[in-house]
């Protein structure tokens, strides 16, 4: 298993990070005139949090030698007979309602975020040696299976872990910052927090992809098929099967 990761969008940073002004401060009992406005009468915060698969492809005329390579360091010394390759992506849509106080010269917005998850297309690749329909084929697009539906698993976990937080951390309340700012600060909070924890979730994946390729399932692999796959790596004087 090998995976590259990537962001599909990232919003540009902002200027500040929001705070409220020393008029509204919360820690005040008395709430002031542009707190009630900001609180009572524009909509409440939104966090919305989706995800989706994008389903795979399975390509079988790449030679396992070039899979090999393509594996590179990650191989080790051993032969890549099968490799799934896929693309963590997030993105995010901002917007919300503003208000704005002259006398202070802060605005308060209620942030609505929109946050996208998904993997890229996963590609899927068994070496050529191996015919669709041939028993070495079958047993490796299987253990390429267990890759796929990792990636999913992982993808159903980070959209709840994500969820919770963004709800924990808006908690429908208006975001304070100077007049011209509230936007500028919702969009660098997004790129430096959420984006960097968003990429983190996606990384823990990795144990889950990790624990497929055990060196008991390499074992397995160049028995299985009446030892058909070890008999094709004999043949082209390979290493022993690794999968990614």
């Amino acid at each position: 298993m090998k995976v590259a990761r990537c962001v599909s969008m990232v919003l540009a940073a902002g200027l500040c990070v929001a705070g409220a002004p020393a008029a509204a401060a919360e820690k005040t009992e008395a709430r002031t005139p542009f707190q009630i406005r900001c609180e009572d009468t524009i909509s409440k915060t939104v966090s919305v949090l989706s995800s989706k698969s994008n389903g795979y492809t399975i390509d079988n005329q790449i030679p396992y030698r070039a899979l090999t390579a393509r594996a590179g360091a990650a191989a080790g010394n051993m032969a890549t007979l099968g490799l799934t390759v896929t693309q963590g992506q997030y993105r995010a849509s901002l917007g919300g309602p503003l208000l704005q106080d002259p006398v202070s010269g802060y605005e308060c917005i209620a942030p609505q975020v929109q946050i996208a998850l998904n993997y890229s297309p996963v590609k899927i690749y068994v070496g050529s040696e191996f015919a669709p329909g041939t028993c070495g084929y079958q047993a490796i697009l299987t253990h390429e299976m267990r890759h796929l539906q990792a990636y999913m698993n992982n993808l159903e976990r980070v959209e709840k872990v994500v969820r919770q937080a963004l709800d924990q951390r808006f908690e429908g309340k208006p975001l304070y910052a100077p007049s011209g700012t509230a936007m500028s600060a919702l969009q660098h909070e997004i790129n430096s927090v959420w984006f960097p924890f968003i990429r983190d979730e996606f990384d823990k994946g990795k144990v889950q992809q990790e624990a497929i390729d055990t060196p008991e399932e390499y074992a397995r692999m160049g028995k299985v098929c009446n030892g058909e796959i070890a008999e094709i790596l004999k043949r082209r004087a390979l290493p022993r099967p690794r999968l990614y």
